[in-house]
C-alpha cells in the first residue's frame, strides 16, 4: 500500500515553468510565517507543567494491584500483534 499524501503541503504546479516561478516566489517571500497560533504562552506553560507531572501523580495514587492489572493489559496488547513462531 502506498503512503497517504501529506495534506499540509501546498500542491506544486506540474508545468516546469510554473513550478520554477512557484519556487522563486516561495524563496523570496517577504512575509515570514509566524508560529503564533493564538495561544496564551502563560497558559501553555501551565498546561505543560501539569502534563509533565501527570503520569507520576497517577502512578503514585494507584494500588499495586491496579498497576499490575494495567501492566498485564499493556503486555497483552503488545504481544497481540507479535508474529507467531
Amino acid at each position: 500500500m502506498g503512503a497517504m499524501p501529506d495534506r499540509s503541503r501546498k500542491r506544486r504546479p506540474v508545468d516546469l515553468n510554473s513550478l520554477a516561478a512557484s519556487i522563486v516566489a516561495d524563496a523570496t517571500d517577504d512575509n515570514p510565517r509566524h508560529d503564533d497560533d493564538g495561544k496564551d504562552p502563560a497558559a501553555v506553560s501551565l498546561g505543560r507543567r501539569g502534563g509533565m507531572k501527570g503520569g507520576k501523580a497517577r502512578a503514585a495514587k494507584l494500588t499495586p494491584e491496579q498497576r499490575s492489572a494495567i501492566a498485564r493489559k499493556a503486555a497483552a496488547a503488545r504481544w497481540a500483534d507479535a508474529p507467531k513462531r
